[in-house]
């Protein structure tokens, strides 16, 4: 029996010695496959993907209040955007009106992004600037659909080749109500007549093509782009253009009347000598904070034309986005472009600058806020006597009605012929470009 027990205490004891080898080798086995998950997850933890560093470059207004409103933009795409990529974007002060001179110096130097105004699209299409819009759809019934003027104006053969930013930009005209009445302002000779009374003056820039077409296109004469999209074709000198020379001659003969630029037109409002004046949304809150309560706007006014009243024309124009076709980071350009004109940021643009940047979106202009401007109210009614800019002129348009309008706003001092005067006006119009 005593042998028996010793025999069975030696089986368990070889079985207990198995078991505890089996459970270390168990654990042995499993202790590297521990290690190496721990070590993944470091590796993953120490390297995280790397996002790329983008730097943009974006041209808009030269205005302050306009750059300050640009720079809080942009700050918000940057942090919109922060999970993407490291984004730098310097912003620079290109006057939209002169942009196209500019990026056409050296293309690959300009901007990757910039404002510029409608007219200026043909021929920077035609020099390769300008990178086509991706979202099309997108863009197109934003701002109203493909027949809308700010579709229109951003569209070169089928192609949208940038982004509507700004509509309204067009003129009418300011006036004092202290001064001036509502029925008063309806004509150039009632707002003479206001001037005279109140020892003041009334203004608009004769020379400027931007501001001298209104009274042509109100009697009837005509310019427009020829097929290449940068050419003009122009009727001014033909029957009857004379009279409306003579027209303007007699508005500048008036003591009532003063030429002046954008700059002394607004110093003139503030310093009391000027109670009404033909210009643009961009002016509004300064002449608003002079005039205060007495602040009004208006269509603009007929002027006598062969003894009958004719109401003048103008402009009707819109600012753009463009992306540098050259630019090093073309896709995110075409985001920051994209962003800049979306419906947020076009109320935004037009807060920030008082009401000057009217939206082209419709949703944007639609708001309460841009509803209320009587700025959007005179261009309203003023737009069923407008043309579009980028439909009716090319680069050759403004020098010589630049020059004509100096020599009437001047009243014609050399006392050259007036048909001579708009034939060598219109031999310069119609020029091909380049």
């Amino acid at each position: 029996m005593k042998k028996l027990a010793a025999i069975l205490m030696a089986l368990m004891l070889v079985l207990s010695l198995c078991a505890c080898a089996s459970g270390t080798e168990e654990t042995a086995a499993e202790e590297p496959a521990t290690e190496a998950a721990a070590e993944t997850t470091e590796t993953t933890a120490e390297e995280p993907a790397e996002i790329p560093d983008i730097s943009l470059t974006l041209w808009g207004s030269e205005l302050t209040d306009f750059q300050d409103t640009l720079r809080v933009m942009c700050d918000n795409f940057i942090a919109a955007y922060a999970d993407e990529a490291n984004i730098t974007i310097e912003i620079g002060a290109q006057s939209e009106s002169t942009a196209k001179d500019t990026i056409l110096t050296d293309i690959s130097a300009a901007a990757d992004v910039f404002y510029f105004a409608d007219d200026q699209i043909g021929e920077l299409v035609n020099a390769g600037a300008l990178q086509p819009v991706e979202s099309v759809d997108a863009i197109t019934e934003a701002n109203g659909g493909a027949d809308a003027g700010a579709v229109q104006a951003s569209t070169v053969g089928g192609t949208l080749y940038a982004y509507p930013a700004m509509g309204g930009n067009g003129y009418f005209l300011y006036y004092d109500t202290e001064y001036v009445t509502a029925e008063q302002a309806g004509s150039w000779a009632g707002l003479l007549e206001a001037a005279n009374a109140a020892d003041k003056q009334v203004t608009m820039q004769l020379n400027s093509g931007w501001y001298l077409y209104g009274f042509f296109k109100g009697a009837g004469f005509t310019c427009s782009l020829a097929d290449d999209k940068t050419t003009t074709e122009c009727d001014w000198n033909t029957t009857g253009g004379t009279d409306v020379a003579q027209a303007i001659l007699d508005i500048t003969a008036d003591p009532g009347f003063i030429n002046l630029d954008d700059a002394a037109f607004v110093t003139g409002v503030q310093e009391g000598t000027i109670i009404a004046g033909v210009n643009g949304s961009w002016n509004a809150a300064s002449v608003q904070e002079a005039w205060g309560d007495n602040y009004a706007t208006a269509k603009l006014p007929t002027y006598t034309l062969n003894g009958s009243e004719v109401q003048m024309g103008s402009f009707d124009g819109y600012k753009l986005v463009g992306v540098n076709a050259y630019s090093e980071n073309v896709g995110w350009a075409m985001r920051l472009a994209e962003w800049l004109t979306n419906e947020e940021n076009q109320i935004a643009l037009y807060e920030g600058t008082g009401g000057s940047a009217v939206p082209s979106n419709v949703n944007a202009a639609s708001s309460e806020s841009v509803q209320a401007n009587p700025v959007v109210a005179a261009l309203a009614m003023q737009s069923q006597f407008a043309s579009a800019q980028s439909l009716s002129v090319g680069g050759n348009y403004w020098t010589p009605t630049e020059t004509l309008g100096n020599i009437l706003a001047n009243g014609n001092p050399d006392g050259t012929d007036l048909q001579q005067l708009l034939d060598e006006t219109v031999a310069g119009v119609t020029a091909p470009v380049g």
